[in-house]
Parts: structure tokens; C-alpha cells; sequence
């Protein structure tokens, strides 16, 4: 039964094509799409029924913020990113590429990283970055990335500039090898204005790493999460998420998280797509939302349940999952109501408020000051006992929905192109040429 159309790519070659949004055979959700050159594809998009995939769209914020400055649309969605006028949301969290360089040769990576020839962007192009995002509407949140941005050893300098020219929240994206293997680094990036790292941190088990990263690195992961901790560097694992390889141990992550409350904030779940270098190939049974959301309330015993999270905000509700949690006296936790600036609603501003107070374990106090009265210490107090679990579900050529990254807040910026949202920067057809990754 088709309930739906939308438009998306052949994964193949491309091209911009139709696409249906059908209920199958078994009740689950997918897409149809034919490309008369190339055939017919077909791929899971929700794993449930049609009354649940539609009330999740009822988490829609609705509206419209269209980009400052949108550039001319000419060939039309994705080949227009820049972001072009046909776009509709102006932006939020916004990836920095500051080398292709890496430490690791991991056989999952969106940008293929260490296959170019190695390239660091000098500090005035970082600064022309900024410039290029301040005139787009910025400040945006900051995402220091690669390659492995801490191959470089100017972060605290590029964190300078930023701020010189208003930026003010730094989340630094990495394996964690640096922060483990050097003595003081961490406090040197704590000093040097990061406001969090985000740890790629995929299980509790060597094997995993094996097959997603190319090398056992749970002892690593280990240190850098501790040495962060003693240079009071709060840390948000995000686990790369693959069906058959470690969708059995998100429950081990949530736990391992929540027993190192409040330095690690929380857990952002990316199940992983298939784009870039990717080892693996994509299995009939995708994970989708609800899938993730049954692991979740499965392995963690019902202390998360399915019925904790929305999805959506500014982007497409098909597009993320999350929920807050209080941690009581008893040691419970309690699911927060949600609140759309949870889910970066559809003024950036707002998301950006929330991701620095939750991601960073910072009271917003009203004077700005440090926390000297009762009620800033009740505030950090609260701040201190909130966990996240969050979950974005990155788009591929498989499964593009035009509608959905036409929605999308996380950009990648380019000094030629502008701000180029997440999904199409890293589209890659099944031979790995990209549209936009150069």
C-alpha cells in the first residue's frame, strides 16, 4: 500500500529520481525507488507498523526558517547545498574538517579518511570558515572534526580564533587515541576552550573494534574517557551502531555511561549508514527508530523505555530520537518531559542553548557568574543529575529522502561551498564517488 512520495537518488548513479513510501508485505515500512537506467531498490525505513511510523511524525515542530543568505537554486536538490533557497531550516551544529589526516584506519568511515593526500586547513582558511558562518546566521555550534582533528596541535589557537570572532560552543569529535596516549593533552584542550568531546566509543568489547575500526581499542577508549575526568572535560559516547556487530551492546554503553555520571553526559547512538569507507554491507533489516528504541528499552531492563522518546525538532522527526533522564536519590532514573528545544526546534538559537548546557554539564545561571549562591548550586545540582540518550540517523543513497535534507540542520562547511547539510556532503554512490566530499 503506498502512503506516501518523496523524491531521492539512484544509489547507482545518483540521478535524481521518484521515490514511494509503501507498507510491505510484513506490515514495516519502505521505500521504493526506479531508476530507468539502473532498476528498482527497495529499503527499510521503519520497522513497525503504519499507525506508529505516523504517529512519530506528529513530533513534527512544523515552520519554516529559511537560510541567511540561501544561495540560487539551479540544478536542484542536493546539487544546489550551499544552503540553497530551497532549503528550510537555517542551521545549527556545523562541522569544521580541519585535516584528512588520521591516527586510525578504521573499514567504517563517512569521510574515507586517510585514502587523500594528507591536507590540513591553514588558520586563515579556518578563519574565512567562520567569517563564511557568521555571515550565514551564525554563531553555530561548533564541530571540531576530520580526518582526526587532534592530529593537529593548534586546536586551543582554533578555538581562539572562534571565539574572537563569537563563537562559543567547541565540541571536539575524536577517537580518543591522543587523549589517551598523551600525558596532559586533555587538560591542555580543557584549558584551551573545548566544551566537550564526543568519543567514538562503540561497545565494551575488543571484537567490535576489530571489525569497525581495524584494531582492539577498548583500553584506549578507557583512558581517555579518565583522563578527560581528571582534567574535567565532560565526554558524550557516541557509539557507531551495526546490526550483527554491536546492536546487542547498547545496553553495556548506557550502563557504562550512567555509572560515570556527571563527567560522561550522555550517549548519542549513530546507527551506522552506508557511505564513505564502509566495510560492511547494508542487510535487508535495517535499523530503524523503533528498533533502536526496542534494544534500548530491552537491554537496559525497562530503565529506558520506548515510550521515553520523541523524535524531530527543526529536523525531520524520521531523522533523530531522544529523551532526558533526572537521576533520582535512589538512584532511578526519570524520564523528563520533552521539551522542543530538546530536539534543536526549529530556531537554532534555541537548540544551541540546550546542547551547551546538556552537552557541556554547565548551569545557565542568570548572572553569568560562577556558582555562588544556593540556588546556582541547586541549578548545577540538577544539571549535574540530567543524562541524554540521543540517536541520529544519517542518510545514504539507499535511503535519501529529499524532504527529510531539505530539513536538515547539521552542515558541513566548505570555504567554496558554504554550508553543506551532513547527509549530502557525505552521499556516496555504491562505487564511493561523492557528490560534494572532495
Amino acid at each position: 500500500m503506498m502512503i506516501g512520495k518523496t523524491t531521492s537518488v539512484c544509489p547507482v548513479c545518483l540521478s535524481r529520481i521518484p521515490a514511494g513510501k509503501v507498507v510491505g508485505e510484513d506490515g514495516n515500512i519502505y521505500m521504493e525507488k526506479r531508476c530507468f537506467e539502473h532498476g528498482e531498490f527497495r529499503t527499510l525505513i521503519w520497522e513497525g507498523d503504519l499507525e506508529s511510523y505516523r504517529a512519530w511524525a506528529s513530533m513534527d515542530a512544523g515552520g519554516k526558517v529559511l537560510p541567511v543568505r540561501a544561495v540560487e537554486v539551479e540544478k536542484g536538490c542536493p546539487y544546489d547545498c550551499g544552503l540553497c533557497q530551497s532549503h528550510e531550516r537555517d542551521g545549527c551544529c556545523v562541522l569544521l574538517e580541519l585535516t584528512n589526516r588520521c591516527n586510525l584506519r578504521c573499514p567504517v568511515c563517512f569521510a574515507s579518511a586517510g585514502e587523500q593526500k594528507p591536507k590540513d586547513l591553514t588558520l586563515e582558511e579556518i578563519g574565512r570558515q567562520y567569517d563564511l558562518l557568521m555571515e550565514r546566521g551564525g554563531p553555530f555550534n561548533i564541530q571540531l572534526s576530520g580526518g582526526e582533528p587532534t592530529m593537529r596541535d593548534d586546536l586551543p589557537e582554533i578555538i581562539a580564533l572562534g571565539k574572537s570572532k563569537g563563537f562559543t560552543f567547541f565540541q571536539l569529535n575524536t577517537n580518543g587515541v591522543r587523549l589517551a596516549e598523551e600525558a596532559g593533552y586533555a587538560e591542555k584542550l580543557a584549558k584551551g576552550g573545548v566544551s566537550v568531546v564526543f568519543l567514538q566509543f562503540d561497545g565494551l568489547d575488543d571484537e567490535i573494534y576489530r571489525t569497525l575500526r581495524g584494531r582492539p581499542l577498548l583500553s584506549v577508549k578507557r583512558k581517555a574517557i579518565e583522563n578527560c575526568r581528571e582534567a574535567g572535560l565532560p565526554v558524550v559516547l557516541v557509539p557507531t551502531v551495526a546490526p550483527g556487530v554491536n546492536d546487542h551492546s547498547l545496553g553495556e554503553i548506557l550502563r557504562f555511561a550512567l555509572e560515570r555520571m556527571p563527567h560522561i553526559r550522555g550517549v548519542h547512538i549513530q546507527p551506522i549508514s552506508y557511505f564513505g569507507r564502509c566495510g560492511l554491507e547494508a542487510p535487508a533489516m535495517r535499523l530503524t527508530i523503533p528498533r533502536m528504541l526496542r534494544i534500548i528499552e530491552e537491554q537496559t531492563h525497562g530503565l529506558m523505555k520506548s515510550g521515553d522518546f520523541g523524535g524531530g525538532g527543526a529536523e525531520s522527526p524520521y531523522c533523530s530520537f531522544h529523551a532526558s533522564y533526572m537521576r533520582k536519590a535512589d538512584g532511578s532514573m526519570k524520564a523528563l518531559p520533552r521539551r522542543r528545544s530538546q530536539c534543536c526546534c526549529v530556531k537554532s538559537s534555541d537548540a544551541r542553548d540546550f546542547v551547551s548546557q546538556q552537552w557541556s554539564g554547565k548551569a545557565a545561571y542568570a548572572d553569568g557568574d560562577e556558582a555562588t549562591s544556593a540556588l546556582d548550586a541547586f541549578l548545577q545540582q540538577a544539571v549535574d543529575n540530567t543524562f541524554t540518550v540521543s540517536g541520529m540517523l544519517f542518510q545514504d543513497a539507499w535511503n535519501l529522502d529529499l524532504d527529510r535534507l531539505k530539513r536538515c540542520y547539521i552542515c558541513e562547511v566548505d570555504t567554496d561551498l558554504g554550508m553543506v547539510p551532513f547527509c549530502a556532503y557525505n552521499l556516496t554512490d555504491i562505487n564511493g564517488r561523492a557528490l560534494y566530499r572532495r
